[in-house]
């Protein structure tokens, strides 16, 4: 197969919505070998489409309307308050059958579904922050309409962006909680070991390193499938340095902290759902 034919075989996405996520969705389509001419972003800002079409060579400047009505795959990467208002302009420019893709957190799959024609496929996606660099993780899960075909090509879509799972929807809130409010939850932690560094007498720029490198370190380690208690246990000689310091986390109660933030993560994602 040519190049040419390759592209021709690619589907068009539209990404409406071109700020950090739209960006991220945008440079994993481009590592995942879209060519540039099927990938198009709508942005309000002239400046940043701008930006963006330098960066990237792809084409900005089209109405939502325009650029959803150009497109196989139609990405949603705007805020979830705007999403019913962007639905209604793109509605009556969908091709038929054309796949609709959202990254809005909160957004019921079933608020796509009354907005757009009957039957079209829709794929709800909780993404985070770390798919900017490529390490992000997340979940899909469809509607009503969409099947293996459609799952599939979204998990194409994602690829560059880091681990891609899938759930069914009633399980959004919770992956919300874990992995896509998770990395607040890591970067909590990585500061609080940096601010311990420059209280035991580090400089704060390799306090912050260190700390950076650790938790990077034993994210890898805990990877490659060991359980992260039987990993925590072989750091933990006896009477040592890091026994010590777990009692001192278990007496602060960090780890019933952390399930307390995940479910308070949980309740407002489901809160957002209903509003």
């Amino acid at each position: 197969m040519t190049e040419q034919e390759r592209g021709a075989s690619t589907p068009v996405v539209a990404v409406l919505g071109g700020g950090v996520m739209g960006e991220a969705l945008v440079s994993a389509l481009l590592t995942g070998g879209w060519p540039t001419d099927r990938v198009e972003v709508t942005e309000q800002s002239a400046a940043r489409a701008d930006e963006l079409a330098q960066r990237h060579g792809i084409r900005t400047g089209a109405t939502n309307a325009e650029a959803a009505a150009r497109a196989d795959v139609v990405l949603l990467a705007v805020k979830p308050h705007v999403v019913p208002a962007v639905l209604t302009e793109i509605a009556d420019h969908l091709p038929a059958r054309t796949l609709v893709v959202s990254v809005a957190a909160g957004v019921p799959i079933a608020t796509y579904e009354q907005h757009l024609p009957a039957g079209t496929p829709v794929v709800r996606v909780m993404p985070n922050t770390p798919a900017v660099v490529g390490k992000g993780a997340s979940a899909i899960a469809p509607g009503a309409h969409a099947g293996e075909e459609h799952l599939a090509l979204v998990e194409r879509v994602l690829a560059a962006t880091g681990l891609v799972v899938r759930v069914g929807e009633k399980d959004l809130d919770a992956v919300t909680a874990i992995s896509g409010s998770g990395p607040a939850y890591a970067f909590y932690l990585i500061d609080a070991m940096a601010e311990a560094g420059v209280l035991l007498g580090l400089t704060r720029d390799l306090a912050t390193r260190l700390a950076v490198a650790t938790v990077e370190g034993a994210g890898a380690l805990a990877a490659q499938g060991e359980h992260p208690a039987v990993l925590r246990e072989r750091v933990s000689s006896p009477g040592g340095t890091t026994v010590a310091a777990v009692a001192q986390l278990d007496a602060h109660a960090v780890r019933a902290g952390v399930v307390a933030a995940a479910r308070a993560a949980y309740d407002r994602s489901r809160e957002l759902g209903r509003s």
